[in-house]
């Protein structure tokens, strides 16, 4: 019987807006005060941030358009993962993302949107009552925002796991609606920012902060860059719906990052055209978003993001769903028999689905305590050494990202050993500042989080290890 295929319908255009609409999210409204806090105020230093980890997301890009390319009946970083290392490194890499990886950015999203929506709402009704007042943080720390973010998590999953339908399409509708505030930003804010009264664009650059003078703010920030640039490894799986895909893929892929790398510097810039960067450090993009456009507008934008915010969150949680399904799907994992049913009226893996809630009520809860109300910030660790640091205390939005980059090495690496068809470039350039980035990558996570690496290592160990008890392929 002859094997259905996917119908090669994309060109080159459909193509390049599929990896902009996959890649841009969430994280460029979130990070972008986070490296500002980190460089101090840093400009130049915070553009140079992303454009690092543009260059280093750009290079990895490359790496794996060529391996979907060879591999053309496979799709997503696991199939690769086993096509050059072997299964047992692919089950690994498929049980971190299922356990950690997609449950912990899944969460954040999750508070990302309920941050913003509360934002919204008090902006619009400044007398809206908050256990905590806005102008307090009520926003970011009170516990409306805790509910609203499990509530939204609970939709997430209830929207994946019983109309996937309604889940693809709300994905479509977000991937439109995110680029309105980063497109009228980016240009007005400049505009503003350059030509304005305050010509505050002018002056955010000329006060640049004093922390860019050492490498750890910059360290710190293309970590930072890390969250924003991350969901790229998603758009190598398109090849098998592409037009002519050797020729194609390529350049949607690098056409698609340069048009991200440029978004994400131009809204960067624009940001700071609409207020000082003390402002921005300590209230972030909303303000400038009202300084610019209005109170009115300004709160739609906001709306607009807390949206996008939305759509990234359905995003992971369609992976958070499927996790555990994909690995009964290859007889591994807890239970496969259990976790590899699919529901016949929904076509959905319900029980990974809820499995999949599961590890975000988890990780949702460690990121409320530890990272948002920082219940155990007096509890430290080597105290009076340079080691001191609040234990077990990491950040859950960037150490994972970079995890996953520490996994691509072996990859990139048995690439250059098996590709033997290949020419020079795709064989040993691309894979080798690729491995370059990566390392780099996670020069600037240990530099950049010190002693928060060393609780997480811990975390990821346990984790891993009970992985390894679900593990049944031979080494």
């Amino acid at each position: 019987m002859e094997e259905n295929k996917l119908e090669r319908k994309y060109g080159l255009f459909t193509a390049i807006c599929m990896v902009v609409g996959i890649v841009i999210g969430s994280g460029v409204f979130f990070k972008a005060q986070t490296i500002l806090q980190k460089t101090e105020g840093n400009m130049p230093l915070g553009i140079l941030a992303w454009i690092i980890g543009g260059l280093i997301m750009t290079f990895c890009i490359l790496a794996f358009a060529s391996m979907a390319q060879k591999y053309e009946k496979v799709n997503g970083v696991v199939d690769y993962a086993e096509a050059t290392v072997g299964a047992r490194y692919g089950y690994y890499m498929g049980w971190f993302m299922s356990t950690i990886y997609y449950p912990t950015l899944t969460v954040i999203l999750a508070w990302l949107t309920a941050r913003y929506s509360l934002v919204f709402v008090t902006s619009c009704w400044p007398n809206f009552p908050l256990l905590i007042p806005a102008a307090e943080g009520g926003c970011v720390v009170g516990p409306e925002c805790m509910v609203l973010m499990m509530f939204y998590l609970i939709c997430a999953y209830a929207v994946n796991a019983l109309s996937p339908k309604l889940a693809g399409k709300f994905q479509t509708s977000t991937t439109i609606i995110k680029l309105i505030p980063l497109g009228l930003m980016a240009v007005v804010g400049i505009l503003v920012g350059l030509f304005g009264p305050q010509h505050m664009l002018v002056s955010n650059f000329a006060t640049a902060g004093t922390a860019g003078s050492t490498a750890a703010p910059l360290l710190a920030s293309v970590c930072a860059t890390s969250f924003a640039y991350e969901g790229w490894i998603v758009a190598t799986s398109i090849n098998a719906e592409l037009k002519d895909a050797k020729k194609n893929l390529p350049k949607a892929l690098i056409i698609g990052a340069i048009i991200i790398i440029a978004t994400y510097i131009c809204y960067y810039i624009g940001v700071a055209g609409g207020a000082s960067v003390d402002v921005l450090m300590s209230e972030g993009a909303t303000k400038a978003f009202v300084n610019i456009f209005g109170g009115l507008l300004g709160n739609i934008l906001n709306l607009f993001i807390a949206i996008s915010c939305a759509g990234t969150m359905n995003g992971l949680m369609l992976g958070c769903s499927r996790g555990i399904y994909s690995l009964a799907g290859r007889g591994e994992g807890p239970a496969p028999e259990l976790f590899g049913q699919v529901d016949k009226k929904s076509n959905m893996p319900g029980n990974s689905a809820i499995m999949g809630l599961f590890f975000c009520g988890f990780w949702g809860a460690y990121f409320i305590l530890a990272s948002v109300l920082e219940t155990w910030g007096g509890a430290k660790a080597f105290v009076g050494t340079p080691f001191e640091s609040v234990i077990f205390s990491f950040d859950a939005s960037e150490l994972p990202i970079v995890t996953l980059y520490a996994m691509y090495i072996p990859i990139f690496i048995n690439w250059m050993r098996k590709a033997t068809d290949e020419k020079p470039l795709k064989r040993y350039v691309i894979p080798v500042l690729a491995i370059l980035g990566s390392l780099f990558m996670v020069y600037a996570c240990l530099v950049g989080h010190r002693m928060e690496n060393f609780w997480y290592l811990i975390v990821f160990a346990v984790v891993m290890f009970i992985g390894s008890r679900f593990c049944r392929k031979k080494a």
